[in-house]
């Protein structure tokens, strides 16, 4: 089982310690391989981005744990960047300028109204409540509405380019699950949700398996059932926990490895001395 993980998160956004902590747990547990990736900074301040001014000090300081354990483990650099709209997403200047190992592109917000700014978003990550209010103040009532938009964002943000791996790609069923009117086997759900899938095919981008909530929830992202179709494009994978707590690390590892085995995975792809492979899974 690869021991990896390349989506984390630290006191630089919304994570709960310091990134050496993260590294010392990575250490504990034999990690070949450790990846930080923070909330990108956003046109606009939240609780869960970090800010533009915080982005030399999240450089030097991973810098610094890269050369303190060199010896030790892989340390590498990347940020989930958020997809807003086409003035702002991983493909602009100053993402692309950044000395990153890679980049996560995630939709956790939908704009419903210009300029972008908090009051101005429908975020998809919160309190079921919140989500629900959304969807009556800007959507008519429809969480079919909200599916649309989260999809036609998501491929946007493939379209557009700048990231190497697509963040918990179908996370918009978290909450709007809950909903009444929703269906995952609805046409209006499958139909965009396949698209999406040949869509990242085509670009060769990879997908992460998304552990947060699977020990908590039970849920994956994408969802375990879906994993099939995955393979079947070909489109590679890796396993990441999304921890925000050193002693999450590793979070649904083994149990996501052993849905990927059922599902026809033979490997994962990994950072290995700066580059990209596909190592088998063991």
């Amino acid at each position: 089982m690869q021991l990896s993980n390349y989506h984390s998160h630290c006191t630089f956004c919304d994570g709960r310690s310091y990134p050496e902590e993260f590294i010392k747990f990575a250490l504990a547990h034999h990690f070949r391989a450790y990846g930080f990736s923070s909330h990108s900074p956003l046109p606009f301040e939240t609780f869960w981005n970090m800010s533009k001014e915080d982005m030399p000090d999240y450089l030097t300081e991973i810098g610094r744990l890269k050369q303190k354990y060199k010896d030790r483990i892989e340390i590498y650099i990347g940020l989930e960047i958020d997809y807003l709209d086409e003035t702002y997403n991983p493909s602009v200047s100053y993402f692309r300028d950044l000395p990153l190992d890679y980049r996560i592109g995630s939709v956790h917000f939908l704009p419903v109204a210009l300029p972008l700014s908090p009051g101005h978003v429908v975020t998809i990550d919160g309190p079921y409540a919140e989500l629900e209010q959304a969807i009556r103040l800007h959507y008519g009532g429809s969480v079919r509405r909200l599916v649309a938009q989260y999809f036609e964002s998501s491929m946007r943000m493939v379209e557009s380019g700048g990231i190497d791996i697509v963040g918990h790609l179908d996370k918009i069923y978290m909450n709007s699950c809950l909903n009444p009117d929703f269906n995952f086997e609805a046409e209006w759900y499958q139909r965009p949700f396949n698209s999406y899938l040949d869509l990242i095919a085509e670009k060769g981008l990879m997908v992460e398996i998304n552990t947060k909530n699977l020990t908590r929830k039970r849920q994956t992202f994408p969802r375990a059932e879906y994993l099939p179709r995955l393979r079947q494009r070909n489109i590679p994978v890796m396993v990441n926990s999304d921890c925000h707590y050193p002693d999450l690390v590793n979070d649904g590892r083994k149990e996501a490895f052993e849905l990927l085995l059922a599902a026809g995975y033979g490997s994962t792809r990994e950072l290995v001395q700066g580059k990209w492979q596909d190592v088998p899974i063991d």
